[in-house]
């Protein structure tokens, strides 16, 4: 080959090697720029002027975000981390109510047709609504919501009877509302009675009874009631002729109190009520509230079997008559109040300490077991859920005038449904 050739050669393979494609050229300019990045970033990590310095700054705000999402998380958790509701582990009374608008009642006073016109109170003309929203929250445990269905299969094939006064009917009518819209039109009845009442779940076998007995013991103002206390006379040593409503029970739920709370001494009497107003003894209160619950404790002792009944005792509902016992001096009554009280352990008048400890003491030396369903020191908070004067007296709604005249008026005993007396029913479902 000869020299120009070789030259010539050499000038073409130069040539090609230079004049590569284009995506070539691109893709290695691509790699080199990226080697290049690698290795500033790299010396940058140990510069303190390193251009990364900004979105390390950036970085840290996403940390710190995500660190006060996580501490919102673990307040989750410490909420969460309550055990599961064990009656004897967990102290009920101890909490708080949560406001919760989510949470909707299971029935209204128009939906559930079993409700007494005194304890309708949006269908008598309450407008604020609030007081249905709220939730009651131990602060040791967590306390599951009331379940319609649980609560029938728990009572299929059984009887659950609620006995005493008014007050325990509003419990048993908010037992019955909170389950029966479940239930098939066909497969459900109502038999109400003066003083025993029963609801009847087909489909389940079961039935919610109601048994008047405020007093449990007997009285003279049972059926034919007695308006003015001075006239009542309790025979405190008897409780053998309502008693004897109560046999064959499987689950018998307890309560009497506020008949009691009249302010003035009790009439009562031993023995028979053939000598009228003679042979009675005037007793206090607690003393004669002892001796009552004394007779009923003995019949539940001697009759009862515990293993084929449960029996439990809803102490005090307490009575809101005072507003400045929660610090509304310009108040009047419970009338108007839409919140619940704050102050942690409220306790007002209206609940008597010495009727909480009577109960205590008789039921703790009981040989049959009684639960009791701490529902006093929950409502006692609840000044904003009474019937106030959205209810009945004497068999007639409240007119315009009574209606103005709140202190002579407003019902701060007994309480709107739905309402209080359901979380009353979600504190029993979880103790059975």
């Amino acid at each position: 080959m000869s020299l120009a050739t070789s030259q010539a050669s050499a000038q073409m393979k130069a040539y090609y090697r230079i004049k590569l494609p284009l995506p070539i050229i691109t893709t290695i300019v691509c790699i080199i720029a990226f080697v290049l990045l690698l290795y500033t970033e790299r010396l940058n990590l140990f510069s303190s002027n390193s251009i990364l310095k900004a979105k390390s700054c950036s970085r840290r705000d996403g940390f710190k975000k995500s660190s006060e999402k996580t501490e919102e998380k673990a307040e989750d958790m410490l909420i969460d981390d309550r055990f599961d509701f064990d009656p004897e582990e967990c102290n009920v009374a101890n909490g708080k109510w949560v406001f919760n608008r989510s949470v909707k009642p299971l029935y209204s006073d128009r939906s559930c047709p079993y409700l007494d016109r005194q304890v309708s109170c949006v269908k008598n003309g309450r407008l604020d609504s609030d007081y249905r929203h709220w939730e009651w929250q131990p602060e040791d445990c967590t306390l599951p919501r009331f379940d319609p269905e649980l609560a029938l299969k728990k009572l299929r094939g059984k009887r659950l009877l609620f006995v005493g006064d008014s007050l325990q009917r509003g419990q048993w009518q908010s037992f019955v509302c909170l389950v029966e819209s479940i239930i098939p039109e066909e497969q459900k009845s109502m038999k109400r009675g003066r003083s025993h009442s029963v609801f009847i779940a087909k489909e389940y076998n079961a039935t919610i009874e109601f048994y008047w007995a405020p007093f449990l013991v007997e009285s003279n103002s049972d059926l034919h009631i007695i308006g003015d206390p001075k006239k009542r006379i309790l025979k405190v040593d008897s409780v053998a002729k309502h008693a004897k409503n109560w046999m064959g029970v499987d689950i018998l739920v307890f309560n009497t109190y506020v008949w009691w709370m009249s302010g003035l001494k009790i009439k009562s009497l031993w023995g028979s009520f053939s000598n009228g107003d003679e042979g009675y003894e005037e007793l206090d209160a607690p003393l004669a509230y002892r001796i009552g619950l004394k007779t009923w404790a003995n019949w539940v002792d001697s009759t009862v079997n515990p293993n084929n009944t449960r029996v439990f005792f809803t102490t005090m509902s307490p009575t809101h008559q005072r507003s400045a016992d929660w610090n509304n001096k310009e108040g009047i009554k419970c009338f108007n109040e839409t919140k619940p009280v704050e102050k942690k352990g409220h306790w007002g008048s209206g609940s008597d300490k010495r009727i909480m400890k009577v109960v205590s003491d008789v039921v703790g030396r009981m040989k049959v077991p009684v639960s009791v369903i701490n529902v006093t020191q929950i409502s006692e908070y609840r000044v904003d859920a009474h019937t106030s004067v959205y209810t009945e007296t004497g068999g007639q709604l409240l007119t315009e005038d009574q209606k103005a005249d709140p202190l002579h008026h407003a019902d701060c005993i007994h309480w709107c449904l739905p309402g209080v007396p359901d979380t009353w029913n979600q504190i029993l479902l979880a103790h059975l």
